[in-house]
């Protein structure tokens, strides 16, 4: 039979889904066809492979080379079918054993001389392999993001030789040695570094512990930013799977991935210069955007205002769903986001509204729009606001105080708070949804009066009141004790809502 089969992965989001390679030899001229919905990329993988053949000692079919990439209707591109197509045509051929091929996958892109160069956004089809359970053969310039995996049955090879000769049985392939998980440190910028904003650190050690979203309002040179960048630092560290979502998403936007530093939660801090596109990602072939390689950290948007109004808008929907869906007239792609947004910026136009050492020249019509570039469906969505003000160079001379906690100890109190609101909710490594966060606040009447009264003068949302009762709870987790809910709880969480 001129018919054999093997299997690769097409790259579409971070899915990664399954392609199964037929190829087919009968007789007729010698021409070579590749069908199923393939890019130039791929088409162009006819004449890769049938050199590549050649100079690694084989002989190319002289018969008509039917290639079919099922399914038919999921685009493909790349040249990460090249090793799948040649071996499939050897197959065919019955120049190597059909059944070394069962359970099996291979990706690689082939060089004239039969090498195997590397392919981006790898990481993806990795992950969904041991899933199903099966092998993967992968370039050895793969070889970093491989090693992240840490367990299942994973392959490296050289050129088109070596797998041939491994499924001849002649030779073995090595396999990526995997990192430590547990050595890797977080690193980052520490707390202690920060003298005074007692205010405003305490606003990022709620958001850390909640994962709530940030704005911060100040003059120029209050440290925003550098508060900013502590937040990852204070996080609780990444699981495994997080990391691995996180390392996929890099994966496939082609960035490079450090081996000592990927637990690390991202910190992306675009240009307000940058597009809607860049922001939430997009492309013919789409690629995730800054939102996406934020997931799982924090996304930091400096000069909130200067951002296009249209850009800032693009971000309503991911804040509420968690994931991004690019659509296209040819494929759609569904990229994960879930971030934690932290926005920095100036009371006005000049900066310095409200500053006692400078004087404000802007008018009431400047200033008002100037916050109007920031529209009140953002905001709503928004969960903390706290103002930064100038520090003292005197205070920022002192040593560290008693309540210039360094990441480290901030870090405890986020872990103690987060593992408290899963314990309560009986479901650990999980969210609280609605229902059990309305159960579980379970606020006394007159506490909820107070509230609800609250609310009605201020006109906000049902979404503002549900945003003041997860900050109430996890203020009230961050204070230990009981947990419960207290007005004092509720107080302050509506005192972050004043933008």
């Amino acid at each position: 039979m001129s018919l054999a089969v093997t299997l690769s992965r097409a790259q579409e989001g971070v899915a990664a889904p399954q392609v199964v390679v037929e190829v087919h030899l009968s007789g007729g001229l010698p021409s070579t066809s590749i069908v199923g919905l393939p890019d130039s990329a791929v088409r162009e993988a006819r004449d890769r492979v049938r050199v590549a053949i050649q100079n690694t000692a084989f002989e190319y079919p002289s018969r008509r080379v039917t290639v079919n990439l099922a399914p038919a209707e999921l685009p493909k591109d790349g040249g990460r079918f090249d090793l799948a197509i040649a071996l499939g045509i050897l197959a065919a051929g019955s120049q190597i054993p059909r059944e070394r091929l069962d359970d099996c996958e291979f990706l690689g892109e082939l060089a004239l001389s039969g090498e195997l160069r590397p392919v981006p956004g790898i990481l993806p089809a990795l992950i969904r392999a041991r899933r199903c359970g099966r092998r993967i053969v992968v370039p050895r310039a793969n070889a970093a993001e491989a090693a992240l995996i840490g367990e299942g049955d994973i392959l490296l090879a050289d050129s088109l030789a070596e797998v041939c000769a491994w499924l001849r049985g002649s030779s073995e392939l090595a396999s990526p040695n995997a990192p430590d998980f547990y050595d890797v440190p977080i690193g980052g910028a520490d707390m202690g570094d920060v003298r005074g904003q007692h205010q405003a650190r305490r606003a990022l050690e709620i958001a850390a512990a909640g994962r709530h979203h940030l704005l911060m309002i100040g003059p120029p040179g209050t440290g925003k930013t550098m508060l900013a960048e502590r937040l990852p630092g204070i996080l609780p560290s990444m699981t495994e799977s997080e990391a691995l979502e996180s390392c996929a998403i890099r994966s496939l936007a082609g960035e490079g991935i450090d081996p000592t530093g990927w637990r690390r939660r991202p910190f992306r801090a675009p240009h307000h210069t940058a597009s809607g596109p860049a922001l939430v990602g997009g492309g013919s072939s789409p690629r995730p955007g800054e939102i996406s390689l934020a997931h799982n950290g924090v996304l930091f948007l400096d000069e909130l205002p200067e951002f296009s109004r249209h850009v800032l808008e693009v971000l309503r929907e991911p804040l509420e769903s968690g994931q991004i869906v690019i659509s296209r007239a040819a494929r759609q792609s569904t990229f994960p986001a879930e971030f934690q947004l932290v926005a920095a910026m100036n009371p006005c136009p000049c900066g310095y509204q409200g500053d006692p050492l400078h004087e404000c020249r802007c008018t009431p019509d400047q200033v008002a729009r100037y916050r109007a570039k920031i529209s009140g469906p953002l905001l709503d969505r928004i969960d903390l606001c706290v103002e930064v003000p100038r520090v003292s160079i005197a205070e920022l001379s002192a040593v560290r105080g008693p309540h210039d906690d360094d990441s480290t100890t901030v870090r405890k109190r986020v872990v103690a708070a987060r593992e408290k609101a899963l314990l309560r909710a009986g479901q650990p490594n999980a969210e609280l949804s609605v229902v059990n966060l309305e159960r579980d606040c379970a606020l006394p009447s007159a506490e909820r009066d107070w509230l609800e009264g609250a609310l009605d003068k201020l006109g906000a949302s049902a979404r503002a009141y549900h945003r003041i009762l997860r900050v109430a709870r996890t203020i009230a987790d961050l204070e230990g004790g009981s947990g419960c809910v207290e007005q004092v709880h509720l107080a302050e969480a509506m005192h972050y809502r004043r933008f």
